[in-house]
């Protein structure tokens, strides 16, 4: 079924990023449900096996499609971020679980305000057909921490459905250029699942402004998911602390940083001038 929502024409122009790995069949489901009057839409490809790049195409001729440079959905959310131009982002997955109808209730929440739009599936008006009690208990789990250790009221932490403005971008510190390292990874920090709690952190630190919309997440329509609850919810664990020691570490050296920089001032103020000295 085609969404017949459209965009209104004084709205600032949406980008669309699409991270896909073998979604052909998913893919016509997925652009139906885009309002109209996106500005474009982005399709950033994991080397897709099947036939992804060529029903993009064919279903969508004005899709921009872009290889990724290194594995995992992080990496491909951060080649799309580098090419899009719209004045607002969104990041929607490619297997039909979000509802791409919901991008209007999005863009409105950065419309009222908000710097940055996050959808949550436990938000009043939220839900899901397709979360695990596994997968429902690590969520819960992780987004405790991050809600204790940065002061924050998420209700969702590990939803991959986020809209923002793109100007923002700069706060996420994505790396889409660097080349997969030498050691047989294939991925840098963020490359994996872990890319929204990543974002959802950073956006915290900078102290943008973010709203929670209540969003709806259905079942995978076909195929597998890539996402693995146990190695991937350790990923994210190992983020959460390595993204806190290294800010502990970045304050601790602007706070000495600045305490020097006092004390060296409050001594010059109180050093005697060469004409003093005399």
């Amino acid at each position: 079924m085609t969404n017949q929502a459209h965009l209104p024409a004084s709205w600032p122009s949406v980008s669309v990023v699409i991270p896909t790995l073998n979604e052909a069949r998913n893919l016509p489901h997925v652009f139906a449900q885009l309002p109209g009057g996106i500005h474009e839409v982005i399709v950033v490809d994991g080397h897709s096996v099947d036939d992804t790049c060529a029903v993009a195409r064919r279903l969508r001729p004005d899709a921009q499609i872009v290889m990724q440079t290194r594995s995992g959905k992080g990496n491909a959310l951060a080649c799309g971020f580098a090419v899009a131009t719209g004045q607002v982002i969104v990041m929607l997955d490619a297997d039909g679980s979000a509802d791409a109808g919901e991008i209007p209730a999005f863009v409105q929440a950065l419309l009222d305000g908000a710097d940055f739009a996050k959808g949550s599936r436990f938000a009043p008006g939220g839900g899901s057909t397709d979360l695990t009690r596994l997968r429902t208990w690590g969520n819960r789990l992780l987004m405790a921490m991050v809600n204790r250790v940065y002061s924050t009221g998420y209700t969702d932490l590990c939803y991959g459905f986020n809209v923002f403005w793109r100007r923002h971008l700069p706060v996420l510190r994505l790396d889409s250029s660097t080349p997969s390292p030498q050691d047989g990874t294939k991925r840098l920090w963020g490359d994996g699942f872990e890319i929204e709690t990543l974002i959802a952190i950073r956006v915290t630190v900078a102290r943008l402004a973010v709203v929670e919309v209540p969003s709806f997440e259905h079942s995978r329509i076909h195929g597998v998911s890539n996402l693995t609850a146990f190695s991937d919810g350790l990923r994210v664990l190992r983020m959460i602390i390595t993204e806190r020691r290294a800010r502990n570490v970045a304050m601790k050296s602007t706070h000495e940083f600045s305490t020097t920089s006092i004390v060296e001032e409050f001594a010059s103020l109180q050093a005697p001038t060469s004409r003093e000295a005399e």
